[in-house]
Protein backbone atom coordinates (compact mmCIF):
# COMPACT_ATOMS: atom_id res chain seq x y z
CA UNK A 1 0.00 0.00 0.00
CA UNK A 2 1.81 3.38 -1.17
CA UNK A 3 0.99 6.36 1.33
CA UNK A 4 0.22 9.71 -0.65
CA UNK A 5 1.46 12.82 1.77
CA UNK A 6 -1.88 14.92 2.12
CA UNK A 7 -4.06 12.27 1.40
CA UNK A 8 -6.44 11.95 4.23
CA UNK A 9 -8.83 8.89 4.45
CA UNK A 10 -11.71 11.00 5.06
CA UNK A 11 -10.87 14.80 4.46
CA UNK A 12 -9.42 14.44 0.95
CA UNK A 13 -6.43 16.21 0.11
CA UNK A 14 -5.14 18.44 3.21
CA UNK A 15 -2.49 20.57 4.14
CA UNK A 16 -0.64 22.80 7.07
CA UNK A 17 1.49 25.46 7.35
CA UNK A 18 2.57 27.13 10.16
CA UNK A 19 4.86 30.16 11.19
CA UNK A 20 6.23 31.47 14.84
CA UNK A 21 6.17 35.27 15.24
CA UNK A 22 8.44 36.49 17.90
CA UNK A 23 4.86 38.17 19.66
CA UNK A 24 2.52 37.66 22.37
CA UNK A 25 -0.75 35.71 21.01
CA UNK A 26 -3.22 38.00 21.94
CA UNK A 27 -2.31 41.21 19.26
CA UNK A 28 -1.59 38.32 16.95
CA UNK A 29 -5.03 37.47 17.25
CA UNK A 30 -6.56 40.72 16.74
CA UNK A 31 -4.01 41.82 13.66
CA UNK A 32 -5.20 38.15 11.85
CA UNK A 33 -8.75 38.75 12.63
CA UNK A 34 -8.90 42.87 12.82
CA UNK A 35 -6.28 45.19 10.36
CA UNK A 36 -4.64 41.73 8.89
CA UNK A 37 -7.65 39.68 8.11
CA UNK A 38 -6.95 41.18 4.15
CA UNK A 39 -3.81 39.92 4.06
CA UNK A 40 -5.01 35.93 4.99
CA UNK A 41 -8.65 36.07 3.74
CA UNK A 42 -9.68 39.70 1.76
CA UNK A 43 -11.17 42.54 2.23
CA UNK A 44 -14.14 41.28 4.42
CA UNK A 45 -16.48 41.12 7.56
CA UNK A 46 -15.72 37.67 8.92
CA UNK A 47 -19.08 37.54 11.68
CA UNK A 48 -18.73 36.08 15.33
CA UNK A 49 -21.15 33.01 14.74
CA UNK A 50 -21.52 29.77 13.21
CA UNK A 51 -23.31 29.87 9.85
CA UNK A 52 -22.39 33.79 9.40
CA UNK A 53 -21.71 34.21 5.57
CA UNK A 54 -18.87 36.20 4.19
CA UNK A 55 -17.87 36.99 0.51
CA UNK A 56 -14.31 38.76 -0.31
CA UNK A 57 -13.51 41.38 -2.52
CA UNK A 58 -11.40 38.51 -4.14
CA UNK A 59 -14.73 36.55 -5.10
CA UNK A 60 -13.93 34.11 -2.32
CA UNK A 61 -17.06 32.95 -0.31
CA UNK A 62 -17.68 30.29 2.45
CA UNK A 63 -19.38 30.81 6.20
CA UNK A 64 -17.75 30.77 9.47
CA UNK A 65 -18.23 26.89 10.75
CA UNK A 66 -16.91 28.06 14.43
CA UNK A 67 -14.93 30.67 16.32
CA UNK A 68 -12.82 30.29 19.78
CA UNK A 69 -12.05 33.72 19.96
CA UNK A 70 -8.34 33.78 20.96
CA UNK A 71 -7.14 30.47 19.56
CA UNK A 72 -8.96 29.02 16.03
CA UNK A 73 -11.46 30.24 13.44
CA UNK A 74 -12.79 27.65 11.33
CA UNK A 75 -14.54 28.19 7.98
CA UNK A 76 -15.48 27.00 4.71
CA UNK A 77 -13.31 28.47 1.70
CA UNK A 78 -14.10 28.74 -1.89
CA UNK A 79 -12.42 30.68 -4.41
CA UNK A 80 -14.65 31.99 -8.06
CA UNK A 81 -13.17 29.81 -9.57
CA UNK A 82 -13.33 26.44 -8.06
CA UNK A 83 -16.57 24.08 -7.70
CA UNK A 84 -15.89 23.07 -4.31
CA UNK A 85 -15.55 24.39 -0.84
CA UNK A 86 -12.91 23.41 1.56
CA UNK A 87 -12.63 23.60 5.02
CA UNK A 88 -9.85 26.15 6.61
CA UNK A 89 -8.99 26.58 9.95
CA UNK A 90 -6.70 29.45 11.05
CA UNK A 91 -5.09 28.73 14.79
CA UNK A 92 -2.98 30.72 16.97
CA UNK A 93 -1.31 28.53 19.81
CA UNK A 94 1.31 30.33 22.45
CA UNK A 95 5.05 28.85 22.02
CA UNK A 96 8.14 28.78 23.79
CA UNK A 97 9.57 32.02 21.74
CA UNK A 98 5.95 33.88 20.67
CA UNK A 99 3.02 32.74 19.02
CA UNK A 100 3.05 29.96 16.22
CA UNK A 101 0.10 30.57 13.42
CA UNK A 102 -1.16 27.92 11.86
CA UNK A 103 -3.44 27.37 8.86
CA UNK A 104 -4.78 23.95 8.23
CA UNK A 105 -6.88 23.07 4.69
CA UNK A 106 -8.87 19.92 4.38
CA UNK A 107 -11.26 18.52 1.79
CA UNK A 108 -8.93 19.83 -1.42
CA UNK A 109 -9.79 18.30 -4.67
CA UNK A 110 -6.29 16.79 -6.25
CA UNK A 111 -2.40 16.76 -5.53
CA UNK A 112 -2.04 19.37 -7.64
CA UNK A 113 -4.67 21.85 -5.99
CA UNK A 114 -2.50 20.70 -2.29
CA UNK A 115 0.35 21.94 -4.14
CA UNK A 116 -1.52 25.25 -5.06
CA UNK A 117 -2.92 25.98 -1.06
CA UNK A 118 0.83 25.05 0.01
CA UNK A 119 2.17 27.33 -1.80
CA UNK A 120 -0.59 30.25 -1.69
CA UNK A 121 -0.67 29.64 2.62
CA UNK A 122 3.38 29.87 2.95
CA UNK A 123 3.25 33.20 0.85
CA UNK A 124 0.56 34.60 3.24
CA UNK A 125 2.37 32.97 6.06
CA UNK A 126 5.76 35.57 4.82
CA UNK A 127 3.07 38.36 4.30
CA UNK A 128 1.83 38.32 7.81
CA UNK A 129 5.30 37.88 9.05
CA UNK A 130 6.43 40.82 7.56
CA UNK A 131 3.25 43.07 8.19
CA UNK A 132 3.30 42.21 11.90
CA UNK A 133 6.55 41.43 13.35
CA UNK A 134 8.82 43.99 14.83
CA UNK A 135 11.46 45.57 12.77
CA UNK A 136 14.59 43.87 14.09
CA UNK A 137 13.11 40.33 15.02
CA UNK A 138 11.83 37.20 13.16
Amino acid sequence: MTETTGLAKDAGWQMGVRRTLPLPPEPVWEFLLGAGLPLWLGRTVLGQEAGEAYATDAGVRGEVRSRTEGRRVRLTWQPPDWSHDTTLQLTVLPAATGTTIAFHQDRLASAAERAEMLAHWTAVLDDIRAAITPVGSA
